[in-house]
C-alpha cells in the first residue's frame, strides 16, 4: 500500500500592512477506511494558534486570528498519508430494486443535502442531453460511470478559463474547465437524475503522468450506491477513486469544502499562489526548496483606483456625521 508524502503551500501577498485577519482552513485529511493520516502538520506565518472543530458533514475545520500588521500570509501543511484500494461494487441487485431503495434513501434527512440540484438556464438542455445515457433500465452503478464518461468526453480540461466561482451555465457553454468544474458538473447531472451525490476535495497522487490534476489539489464526486454507499468517481480522468486519491473533506459544493477562507482589514489588493508537492518518498530539505518555486496556481487582484480630493472627502464625512 502507497505512502505518500504531501506539502502543500498557500501564501497571500498584500502591498501594504494588512491587520485583523481572520481565517478558516479545511486542510485536515481524515484516518478512514480507505487512508491513514501517519503525520500531520500545519504550520502559519506569522504565527498563530489555531483551534479546531468538526462541521455539519464532519470535515475537521481550523481558525485562527493575526491581529498584528503583517504583509504576507503563509499556511504550510506537511502530511504523510497510506492509502489503501477501494472495493469496487458489484450489481447483484436488479436495476427496479436499485432505484425502489434510491428513492426511499433519497427521502432520509442524511441525504437532502445531496439530492437536491440547482437552478439555472441550461437546466433543461442537460436534462435533454442525459435522458438517453442515465434512465432507470439501467442500473444506479451503469448510470454513474455513464454519466462520468459524458461529462469527461465533452468537457476540455482547460486551465485558466474558470474560477472557483465560474458557475454551471458558464462551464456548459464554453465545455471546458477543471477539475472543480469536471466533479460540479457531474453533480448536477447525478442530482437530476435523482441519484445523492457530493463534492469532494483533496489531492491526486503521481505515478507517472497519465492523470489530469497530478500533484495538485483535485475534486471528484462521490455517489451513492444501494447495498453499497459511497463511491468515488473523478470525471476529470473518468475512473473510479481509488489508492491514488487522498480525501480532505466532502460537502454539497466547493464551498463547503474551501481549502482557505477569511476576511482582513486592509488592501482589497493580494497576489495568492498555492504550491502542491506530492512524492512517494520523504523530499530532501534542498529539493523541497527548488520544487516549491513554481506555484501551480497564482491569482492576483488588483485594487480599484478611486480618484478623490481631500475637501470631498471632508464634505462626506461631514455629512455622514449630520445624518447620525
Amino acid at each position: 500500500m502507497p505512502i505518500y508524502h504531501v506539502k502543500h503551500t498557500t501564501k497571500y501577498i498584500y502591498p501594504s500592512p494588512v491587520i485583523d485577519s481572520a481565517n478558516q482552513i479545511i486542510l485536515s485529511p481524515p484516518s478512514d477506511n480507505y487512508q491513514e493520516i501517519i503525520n500531520h502538520e500545519i504550520r502559519i506565518r506569522p504565527s498563530a494558534i489555531v483551534d479546531s472543530y468538526f462541521d455539519y458533514f464532519g470535515n475537521k475545520v481550523g481558525v485562527f486570528t493575526i491581529v498584528e500588521p503583517h504583509t504576507d500570509l503563509v499556511i504550510v501543511v506537511d502530511a504523510e498519508v497510506e492509502t489503501k484500494p477501494v472495493p469496487v461494487p458489484t450489481d447483484f441487485w436488479s436495476a427496479k430494486s436499485q432505484w425502489e431503495n434510491i428513492d426511499k434513501t433519497s427521502l432520509e434527512v442524511d441525504f437532502l443535502d445531496f439530492v437536491k440540484y440547482g437552478t439555472y438556464q441550461s437546466l433543461h438542455d442537460i436534462k435533454n442531453d442525459i435522458t438517453a445515457i442515465a434512465h432507470r433500465e439501467k442500473t444506479v452503478l451503469q448510470c454513474v460511470q455513464a454519466l462520468s464518461a459524458y461529462v469527461y468526453e465533452q468537457i476540455t480540461y482547460q486551465q485558466g478559463v474558470t474560477d472557483v466561482e465560474t458557475d454551471i451555465d458558464k462551464i456548459w457553454e464554453l465545455k471546458a474547465g477543471v477539475c472543480q468544474d469536471f466533479a460540479h458538473l457531474l453533480l448536477e447531472m447525478l442530482r437530476i437524475s435523482a441519484i445523492p451525490a457530493r463534492y469532494v476535495s483533496g489531492y491526486i497522487c503521481p505515478m507517472g503522468n497519465e492523470l489530469r490534476g497530478i500533484g495538485a489539489t483535485h475534486a471528484w464526486v462521490e455517489a451513492y450506491i444501494p447495498d453499497y454507499g459511497w463511491l468515488g468517481i473523478d470525471p476529470t480522468n473518468n475512473c473510479l477513486v481509488s489508492d491514488r486519491h487522498i480525501r480532505i473533506a466532502f460537502g454539497r459544493n466547493f464551498s463547503d469544502c474551501t481549502p482557505v477562507k477569511g476576511t482582513y482589514k486592509g488592501s482589497s489588493a493580494h497576489t495568492l499562489s498555492v504550491a502542491v508537492v506530492i512524492t512517494n518518498e520523504k523530499i530532501k530539505a534542498e529539493e523541497e526548496i527548488a520544487l516549491q518555486q513554481e506555484a501551480v496556481y497564482v491569482h492576483e487582484i488588483s485594487e480599484p483606483i478611486v480618484v478623490t480630493n481631500s475637501y470631498q472627502k471632508f464634505i462626506e464625512m461631514q455629512q455622514q456625521q449630520q445624518q447620525q
